[in-house]
């Protein structure tokens, strides 16, 4: 008796023991060595104490590195030449950022599978189909033939290496643990592909299958109407009747028909709005100081740890500040002695998808110019965790890969040829984007600007200039496939060459504006030009509401100042209000209403058109627009994968097609007004409302209606700031809404001595452990800035400074 139970204890505490070593699933970490004293998350508590001097010693270095830390623990590197100061910022970003530099290379190489499991197949698949890898090894192997961008790119790597190679299983990151794995050795494609993520985020949806869907089920004649090639209002980003002073290229010639027998099933990444941002630049006339000021504030998704990492780059031809892509070498966004420079969208056209038609089920050969072409093939091997390994052929034509397949059910094809969706994409170009920021950070002028951004393919941004020398100017700026009208605007056929894409508009023929009469320059993602520049470069951009409300500060302002730019970020004001609220309420008359409907009405009225944290005004415009909307659009538009038409769209129907036919609701007996829409969608607002939040009061305020929350980046539970109050909207300047906001608030004065400011919502450290990880964020959350530390030389004294670290050679 007694040896079996001793058997049964030893079994069970070995069971046990397996348990705790065993990690089960993506979601729960092996307990035993993640609570483990020796190597587990206790490891990863930060100490505040802050030792002032130190010194490391690392392979590779070709002289000594003074790095000086900020209250922030914000690195400002002081290098001797090139080499050594790359190196140093890999060395640096990856003490704070590792493994957010791990995961999302793993997302953009199709490579999660094999740490998260079986879950994350379905990503890994897509991106490795949409060439990904592809496009980062073309990427990367044109980077490496330029001298200076092989010295960036293989010390960066290599100071990345320092890091990792330095670490015990002890110091990994707390994720690593979290998740059971340990960081690899970074590879220089691991660069290119943080930019590949980059363009994905930013160019890398589409509307051109919901487009094909509208053309076939309404007719081009409704197509046209409903989604015009462009806005019924706007403001472009080039002032409008700008002259061109070029011989623009003759345009391709269209196909003859539109391609409206789409068979594949596909389901490509969305177009968010949101994920854009604000720039401007306010010309010395206008300033109180007499020179230029610039402001940035990207808007992109919110997380811990933020997006960017701060740092200052200091070497022989350059003293750089500003953010960088934790995984890329150089500054991104930022500001030198002499120029400054911030990016937003553009949101071009430089996705689309083609409709292939391959011979049989080998897919060897498919349709092309009234031939069979051979098709090439490459397997991409995907490994999952506790999984077998995935072995996905993916087939490429001239196009790009072939993202999308189903069997053709249609007439006009036999049954069971497989009819496919390739993919050209400007993430497969070849490119050396990294050059154009070499350059920009070492610009001294607006011929330098104008240099860099020669060398910049995608994704396509709208980068904002200013100057000592008082230049300011805007460039909507990348490599532009030339197209004919609303080329990629619906599924193209990929059996006809007229569908190609047919080389570039020039790089000097790209929309730029310098110095203008008016005294500033804007953009918010709206239109790039007014309708006389010659080339396509999309039929949609987001609406001009930001847009607009920035130039109308702009244009009255005098005697600007950095915080006169700070306000214009946190501006919460609704032009979408302004447009379409009057109507509204003048439509709604003097609708017999009860009691709680006219509270809210009275409630309403008095709404200065903020949103604010604490109005309830924005809450209740909101909710009923929302509700007027979806009446006028669902019963045509909802389902059977359908983009609705846009909200521009709607307020021109609003404003002025009181009689139009989509008023109607198809799936109801009676005929529909726009009056009584108008009231059934208020008082649906007003239910919806009282039925979420009681009646009307606090709970009822903007702040709290709206979701507004930080997560973190690998949406792990308690780790992530959540949900919060505050104000702003997708359409109003301070673009904060869900998960997406400012990634980077910047403003730089420009002037004999340059003074930037700027703040990240979240802090430098990527350790939830550390107290780095989120300092700066009551600072974001408060709509303020901070002076930025720009130092000239490694022995510059600054109250600011708290710590130094010496690096030398072995």
């Amino acid at each position: 008796m007694r040896a079996t139970k001793a058997i049964i204890s030893v079994l069970a505490t070995a069971a046990l023991i397996v348990g705790l070593e065993v990690k089960w699933s993506a979601d729960i970490p092996a307990i035993a060595p993640f609570l483990n004293p020796a190597n587990g998350f206790w490891q990863n508590g930060d100490s505040k104490h802050i030792i002032k001097q130190r010194e490391l010693k690392l392979d590779g270095l070709q002289g000594k590195v003074i790095i000086r830390y900020d209250e922030h623990m914000i690195p400002h590197i002081f290098a001797g030449n090139d080499h050594d100061l790359y190196y140093a910022q890999g060395y640096v970003t990856a003490t704070d950022r590792l493994w957010q530099m791990d995961i999302q290379t793993r997302s953009a190489s199709g490579r999660l599978a094999e740490v998260v499991g079986p879950k994350a197949l379905g990503i890994d698949r897509h991106h490795r189909r949409m060439g990904m890898v592809y496009g980062a090894e073309k990427s990367i192997n044109e980077m490496m033939k330029d001298p200076k961008l092989e010295v960036m790119i293989q010390a960066y790597t290599d100071g990345i290496n320092a890091y990792i190679h330095s670490l015990w299983p002890r110091d990994y990151p707390l994720e690593f643990k979290l998740l059971g794995y340990k960081p690899e050795a970074w590879k220089p494609i691991d660069c290119a592909f943080l930019l590949k993520q980059m363009t994905e985020t930013l160019a890398g949806g589409t509307q051109s299958p919901e487009m094909t869907n509208v053309l076939r089920k309404f007719g081009p004649d409704t197509t046209k109407d409903l989604f015009p090639d462009y806005p019924f209002r706007e403001d472009p980003i080039i002032p409008e009747d700008t002259k061109w002073d070029f011989q623009a290229l003759p345009l391709p010639k269209a196909s003859a028909d539109l391609l409206t027998t789409l068979v594949s099933p596909i389901d490509p990444q969305p177009k968010v709005e949101g994920l854009g941002s604000n720039n401007w630049a306010i010309a010395g006339s206008k300033t109180k100081s007499g020179y230029p000021i610039l402001a940035n504030d990207p808007h992109l998704n919110l997380t811990l740890p933020s997006i960017w990492f701060q740092v200052q780059l200091h070497a022989p031809g350059i003293n750089v500040n500003g953010v960088s892509i934790p995984g890329a070498p150089g500054v991104i966004i930022g500001y030198n002695d002499k120029v400054s420079w911030g990016v937003t969208n553009v949101d071009a056209d430089v996705l689309d998808y083609y409709q292939i038609k391959f011979r049989d089920s080998s897919r060897n050969e498919y349709w092309y110019k009234n031939k069979w072409n051979n098709t090439t093939k490459r397997v991409e091997r995907i490994d999952v965790r506790n999984a077998e390994t995935l072995f996905d052929t993916v087939v490429y034509t001239h196009h790009g890969p072939v993202v999308y397949e189903t069997l053709a059910q249609r007439p006009e094809f036999k049954n069971n040829v497989p009819v496919a969706c390739a993919v050209r994409w400007i993430a497969h170009e070849r490119s050396k984007d990294l050059l154009a920021f070499y350059l920009l950070n070492r610009a001294q002028n607006y011929d330098d600007y104008r240099t860099a951004l020669s060398q910049y393919s995608g994704p396509a941004q709208n980068f904002i200039f200013a100057s000592a020398d008082k230049d300011i100017a805007i460039t909507v700026n990348g490599k532009f496939p030339l197209k004919y009208k609303d080329q990629g605007k619906f599924i193209l056929d990929g059996s006809n060459p007229n569908d190609d894409w047919h080389g570039w508009i020039p790089f000097e023929q790209n929309p730029t504006a310098k110095n203008p009469a008016r005294g500033f320059l804007s953009s918010a993602n709206q239109s790039s030009t007014d309708t006389k520049y010659p080339y396509y470069l999309n039929w949609s951009f987001v609406p001009y509401e930001r847009g607009k409300r920035i130039n109308e500060r702009l244009r009255v302002m005098t005697d600007a100042t950095v915080d006169s730019m700070r306000s214009i970020q946190n501006d919460n004001y609704s032009i979408m209000a302004q447009d379409a609220l009057p109507m509204m309420l003048d439509l709604l008359g003097k609708t017999n209403l009860n009691a709680d409907q006219q509270i809210v009405l009275n409630h309403l009225k008095k709404w200065n058109k903020y949103y604010d944290a604490n109005s309830l005004g924005a809450s209740i415009f909101d909710t009923w627009w929302h509700k007027f909307y979806g009446m006028i659009w669902d019963d045509e538009f909802g389902g059977d994968g359908l983009v609705p038409p846009s909200r521009d769209r709607t307020v021109k129907l609003l404003l002025g097609e009181h009689s139009s036919k989509w008023i109607d609701n198809i799936k109801t007996p009676e005929r529909e007004t726009l009056p009584m829409l108008i009231v059934n969608s208020y008082k649906a607002a007003v239910d919806q409302l009282y039925k979420n939040h009681g009646k009307p009061g606090e709970a009822w305020e903007w702040g709290r209606v709206k979701s507004t929350y930080i997560n973190h980046l690998g949406n792990v539970p308690g780790m992530g700031l959540g949900n919060f109050i505050a104000g702003g909207y997708g359409s109003s300047v301070n673009a904060l809404i869900d998960g997406h906001g400012p990634s980077w608030r910047m403003v730089v004065q420009m002037g004999p001595t340059v003074q930037g400011y700027g703040i990240l919502p979240g802090g430098q450290s990527g350790n939830p452990g550390s107290v780095y990880f989120n300092d700066m964020l009551p600072t974001w959350q408060a709509g303020q800035l901070q002076p930025l530390v720009f130092l000239h030389s490694a022995t510059e004294s600054s109250k600011r400074i708290v710590s130094t670290l010496t690096l030398s050679s072995k």
